[in-house]
């Protein structure tokens, strides 16, 4: 999801968006299945192309699942609580282990010493970090580790869970330029021209509904991109 500032005319609505993130996935289960129909397959390689053929099509069903549940949030109401974030990336890096070493890419946490906790809504928390983990699988290069990053602020009393990928550099300009159009519609991703941005535009919308926040970090190989929830002030029973 890395972009880059453009004028409005880059603008997309989100079913647009939504198609053309769907295009990639059905393309390749597609391609999957063709490949399924050599009757002269071995059984390994039949075997972990049906895996990866399941895996994609997870994948694009939880697009399609944040979908209808952003276009839900002004009816519904999502209670926050008091949450381990170590624990839910620990959840989810299990999750998505099967996913990223089909296409030959690790995930991982960043494991911390001392225990924090935030106040999210469990559900759309999950749904942020899985949204960014798969866009950092998309874009990261084979072989290279996607990390899952948890920070405390104590002074703001923010804690930062961040996703830490190695893809193509943002501009040093485009987060200024995206965070004032986010709230209306996805925007195109230059730097990434398979992404139409609409996860981003998903996880700033679940951001907002439990009064976070999402960014991004710049660096020369990749980006991290982060949601900033408040910190709990009860003592982690850890």
């Amino acid at each position: 999801m890395h972009m880059d500032g453009g004028d409005s005319r880059y603008e997309v609505t989100p079913l647009i968006a939504a198609a053309h993130e769907l295009k990639a996935p059905l393309a390749l289960v597609r391609q999957l299945a063709l490949r399924l129909e050599d009757t002269h397959l071995p059984k390994a390689e039949r075997q972990r192309l049906l895996r990866q053929t399941i895996l994609t099509t997870e994948r694009a069903l939880r697009l399609t699942s944040d979908l209808t549940k952003s276009a839900r949030l002004e009816d519904a109401l999502f209670t926050v609580e008091p949450i381990n974030p170590e624990q839910l990336c620990r959840d989810i890096v299990a999750e998505l282990t099967p996913l990223f070493e089909a296409y030959g890419r690790e995930v991982a946490i960043e494991g911390r010493k001392h225990p924090l906790l935030l106040v999210a809504n469990r559900d759309l928390l999950r749904r942020i970090l899985l949204g960014f983990s798969d866009n950092a699988l998309r874009y990261s290069l084979p072989g290279t580790a996607v990390h899952m990053q948890i920070k405390a602020f104590k002074k703001a009393g923010i804690v930062r869970i961040g996703v830490r990928d190695y893809g193509p550099a943002l501009s040093s300009d485009m987060w200024r330029s995206l965070q004032k159009k986010l709230r209306h519609a996805p925007q195109t991703i230059h730097a990434r021209p398979e992404s139409s941005g609409l996860g981003l535009y998903i996880a700033s919308q679940f951001a907002d509904a439990m009064n976070g926040r999402i960014g991004a970090i710049r660096h020369k190989d990749g980006a991290t991109f982060y949601v900033e929830l408040q910190a709990s002030m009860q003592m982690s029973l850890l």
